[in-house]
């Protein structure tokens, strides 16, 4: 694109000009073209002396920069660096092998790949390396430091010789009366000294190495992720019990990580986003509690936090400790509070803390990318706003709409990470478009409560219906997706909330419902120890919609379609980067009431489904887990790739799915039924937690089978959290360890989450 088309015009003489327009300027349409070409020519050579720079390079020239100073690409990689660098396949995927470029060839590695050679074999570098490469907080461990050591009886030599001979902090046994020590025990920040481990750091199957040789680079995979002035949960009124969670169950609180002084500096528990101890709480509650640290407290709305000298550090498991009166309790480990007699809130709790998970997933304060709304009324929910609840600002829009100061879309932002409790009825003109979305860095939830003994209290999103309706079973999909786009049908957006309590229903002629970075919290609600409060409630009920669904990057529980299989098509549901939980493999994920086949058709890319999926057609899923079995009642359309489907499922054709690629090679190597089922066994997708609220939700465990691990498409995971493209990290940073530690060092990589 020209940069300025008219510039080389204006250059002319201004008699040259006038003349060109009385006749009717065709050399300045001349010269746009030529200006055009100069633009391009231009554009190259700016490029070029970019392309000499690491820092302003192109992504395709990132290799051969690296290639100059001797930076090595993982073997096997090179087709999946060049592919993604040109963008092959086009759309999602494109990006999807652009993002695993980034993480194969860092920019930021590649630049310090010199200096860093420099400072080859320090502690320090490693745990730097590990921040560049896979972006895991480290840090290392020189294991020799840690061995027991046999002190000499009688030490040889006089003076400092003789005092250097005897090593206190290695030779002796643990000292019980120190419980701080205690409390580090296993851990990447233990000073106890311990014997020596014969099994190898660098074992990729159980890692150990507390050898003289040994060096463990401990890294933290799940990310701190914070919760600011929200809402605490209260247990029990009477005895003035709450919880950090808003729904109730227990969460262990994490470090909000400090950034390290220097990169000389090895890493601390204050620069990892590590798991905060009720030992370390106590003996360090100024460094973790008050405004901008890991938690604080505010009851009754005060504008100051409770002062530390009223918290204290208790074990609140069974709530059997009372804390004595005008105390705080606070425990760290299960993310409970107990207030005292003469402490007790009467207006209510608010909390800021920091809880842990795999990704940017399911919604909260972390940054994400708006859905532009140009041109659309804007209405401020929160306190100080205009409007303080839902329900006023979408009646303001409905009355500005009908007195004409405002069209058919509209955005609702929360702008605090607060609760609302209302009962929320959304009915929805033909044209109209409503985002009800969370501000920037706040994380708002809906709390939908029994608001009405003889109806259900979900959120309703509701159409009107028209002659739409009617015509609707003669319309195919693209038609409806047409006249969506042109605004014919209304449409819905959630983005960035949590709801819970109960779930979403739309009824109706609704063009498309999109859910984008929310969390429906599977189940409804949670228990204590995170267990579903409702697990057969769905959290998605399509009641007679023609909507086009699209889900991205969410966490919902069931999805149940209510529609008619005769006179209407199916619908169309798109899951994305998501987690679709029943709470348990035997449940219906996806179904029609009475477990019939779901009136849709599902596209599914990246998702981990925790249930079993009953649907009408499978157009595509790649890349998924299916944890629970998969019907299909058109199996002659649609495809499942590089997937796990469970056995005794029916599904479209299926390529590179697991388990069928080790049964096929069990049967080639000659094997028997029973070997079969072992292979099937073996590769059962196996997870860390599958209960929503655990820190490890969804995430899989370290000894699931590498065909799940490294299934998909480009060798990353399957699932929800595919982009993290965590077998490529930890591929790059092993090879980057064993390129800069010492000659003849045992060193591994030890996941501390």
């Amino acid at each position: 694109m020209s940069r300025d088309p008219d510039g080389l015009a204006d250059l002319l003489p201004q008699w040259h000009r006038l003349r060109d327009a009385e006749e009717g300027e065709p050399l300045r349409a001349l010269l746009a073209v030529i200006a055009e070409q100069a633009d391009l020519v231009r554009t190259a050579i700016e490029e070029g002396y970019e392309d000499a720079f690491v820092e302003t390079c192109g992504d395709w020239v990132l290799p051969y920069l690296g290639d100059l100073v001797g930076y090595r690409i993982l073997p096997g990689y090179e087709q999946v660096l060049s592919d993604g660098l040109a963008g092959a396949g086009g759309g999602d995927r494109a990006a999807s092998r652009r993002r695993l470029a980034a993480r194969l060839a860092p920019r930021r590695d590649v630049a310090d790949t010199v200096a860093d050679r420099r400072r080859k074999g320090t502690s320090a570098l490693l745990e730097e390396l590990s921040a560049k490469v896979a972006e895991w907080p480290a840090r290392a461990v020189e294991f020799s430091r840690l061995l027991a050591a046999a002190q000499p009886v009688r030490p040889t030599g006089t003076g400092q010789d003789a005092a250097d001979a005897v090593r206190l902090s290695r030779g002796r046994t643990a000292d019980l009366r120190d419980g701080s020590a205690l409390a580090l025990l296993g851990g990447p920040f233990e000073t106890t000294a311990r014997s020596a481990d014969v099994r190898r750091a660098a074992s990729r199957r159980r890692p150990g190495g507390r050898t003289p040789a040994g060096v463990g680079v401990f890294v933290w995979r799940l990310k701190p992720y914070s919760v600011t002035r929200g809402p605490a949960y209260c247990v029990d009124r009477a005895r003035n019990l709450y919880t950090f969670s808003i729904l109730g169950n227990d969460t262990p609180l994490v470090t909000r990580p400090e950034p390290e002084p220097s990169a000389a500096h090895t890493a601390t528990v204050d620069n990892v986003p590590g798991y905060v101890g009720r030992r370390l709480l106590a003996d360090r509650l100024a460094d973790y509690y008050g405004p901008g640290r890991s938690l604080a407290i505010w009851r009754d709305g005060d504008g100051e936090p409770v002062p530390p000298a009223d918290v204290v550090v208790a074990d609140l498991s069974g709530w059997t400790y009372r804390p004595r009166r005008g105390q705080v309790a606070v425990d760290p480990v299960l993310g409970r509070i107990a207030f005292g007699a003469r402490s007790a809130p009467r207006r209510g709790v608010w909390v800021t803390y920091h809880h842990a998970f795999s990704d940017d997933t399911g919604g909260g304060e972390y940054p994400r990318e708006p859905a532009p709304a140009p041109g659309a009324a804007l209405y401020r929910v929160g306190p100080g706003r205009r409007h303080e609840r839902i329900t006023d600002a979408y009646e303001q829009w409905r009355r500005d709409k009908a007195e004409g100061r405002a069209g058919g879309e509209a955005v609702i932002e929360l702008t605090h990470s607060g609760a609302h409790q209302e009962q929320l009825d959304f009915d929805l003109e033909p044209g109209d478009h409503l985002r009800l979305r969370a501000a920037e860095g706040t994380r708002p939830v809906l709390r939908l409560l029994d608001w009405y003994s003889n109806r259900p209290d979900a959120l309703n999103v509701r159409a009107a219906q028209e002659e739409h309706a009617d015509r609707a079973g003669r319309a195919g999909r693209g038609e409806r997706a047409d006249r969506a786009g042109r605004g014919g049908a209304p449409r819905f957006v959630l983005d960035g909330l949590l709801v819970c309590g109960r779930g979403v229903n739309v009824t109706g002629p609704v063009g498309s419902v999109t859910v984008r970075h929310c969390t429906l919290v599977p189940g409804w609600s949670l228990e204590p120890e995170c267990e579903p409060l409702s697990p057969d409630e769905p959290s998605l009920v399509l009641d007679r919609t023609s909507a086009c669904v699209r889900i991205e990057r969410s966490i919902l529980g069931t999805i149940r379609v209510v529609g008619d299989e005769v006179g209407t098509d199916p619908l169309e549901i798109h899951i994305t980067d998501s987690v679709l939980d029943a709470t348990g493999p035997d449940r219906e994920a996806l179904s029609a009431p009475d477990c019939r086949h779901a009136h849709a058709v599902l596209h599914a890319r990246r998702t981990t489904v925790v249930g079993e999926v009953h649907t009408h057609a499978v157009a595509v899923g790649e890349n998924c887990v299916f944890d629970g079995r998969v019907h299909v009642a058109r199996r002659g359309t649609g495809c499942l790739r590089f997937s796990y489907v469970p056995p005794g499922s029916r599904t479209p054709r299926r390529h590179h799915c697991q388990p069928d690629l080790v049964r096929e090679a069990v049967r080639e190597a000659g094997g028997t039924a029973e070997d079969e089922e072992l292979e099937s066994a073996r590769v059962r997708p196996r997870f860390t937690s599958t209960r929503y609220g655990t820190p490890a939700y969804v995430q899989l465990a370290a000894d699931c089978a590498a065909e799940i691990v490294r299934g998909a498409e480009d060798g990353s995971e399957l699932g929800a959290f595919h982009e993290l493209f965590q077998p490529q990290r930890q591929d790059n940073l092993r090879a980057r360890i064993e390129e800069f530690v010492p000659a003849g060092t045992d060193a591994g990589i030890v996941h501390v989450t």
